[in-house]
């Protein structure tokens, strides 16, 4: 009315109202989320089956010995993974450290200058992986050179022609931090064995014994057979 005091009365807020928007639950959203959640689920269940063998293999092989059973090469616990080592072959080519994976690997080390002893571990290489009979399929050869030498023309040509080999050089440095000798003997005294993941677990003595060696590659064998096949 005319006069009047048209202002607020006293006590009531004079500040506009603010309105809070909710929002509203989608069902999609939570219905992929859902999905999503099952779908990595089954997955971790897939991996789990698939990496059983693998496990259960290892188990027994590390784990439940047999008494009176003995190992002639040193086993090495826990296995070490294979490392991002640079490595390339004796033209330069770079390959990838990888690509080892997917066969059980006899690692030679050592200078390209090759000498007796080293002569003498490249030859139970070889043998160790005929002497396996139709099994050597799972296995191959590797030379790691830690120097710039040029190996002699007539060792490449053992090496390679008897098939299922690889002469590549490696950085010295990146190859100690994953194969160590036993001590007070040097790098290249050994010949070293790497499972098909990679993972170096077995080191021959310096000198050793074909036949007892050969046993103990055969164990390796049995214990992985449900899980590993001839092949990369």
């Amino acid at each position: 009315m005319s006069g009047s005091n048209s202002s607020a009365p006293a006590g009531v807020p004079t500040e506009p109202l603010g309105l809070t928007v909710h929002s509203m639950p989608r069902p999609e959203l939570d219905a992929q989320a859902r999905r999503t959640h099952s779908g990595r689920i089954k997955m971790l269940l897939v991996l789990l089956v698939c990496a059983s063998p693998v496990i259960a293999s290892y188990f027994t092989y590390f784990v439940v010995r047999p008494e009176g059973r003995s190992n002639y090469a040193a086993l090495i616990e826990p296995p070490r993974p294979l490392p991002s080592l640079a490595l390339r072959t004796l033209d330069g080519r770079a390959v990838p450290a990888e690509s080892l994976k997917g066969q059980w690997l006899l690692v030679v080390t050592g200078s390209g200058d090759c000498d007796a002893a080293c002569e003498k571990l490249l030859y139970l290489q070889r043998q160790l992986r005929e002497m396996t009979g139709r099994e050597r399929g799972r296995i191959d050869k590797l030379w790691l050179l830690t120097d710039s030498q040029m190996p002699p023309a007539a060792v490449q040509k053992a090496v390679l022609d008897a098939g299922a080999a690889q002469i590549l050089r490696a950085d010295a440095v990146q190859l100690a931090q994953w194969l160590q000798p036993a001590p007070g003997e040097s790098m290249a005294s050994h010949l070293y064995i790497v499972d098909p993941m990679g993972q170096w677990m077995m080191r021959a003595p310096a000198r050793p014994d074909p036949t007892r060696l050969k046993r103990d590659l055969e164990r390796l064998l049995r214990a992985s057979a449900g899980w590993d096949h001839e092949g990369r």
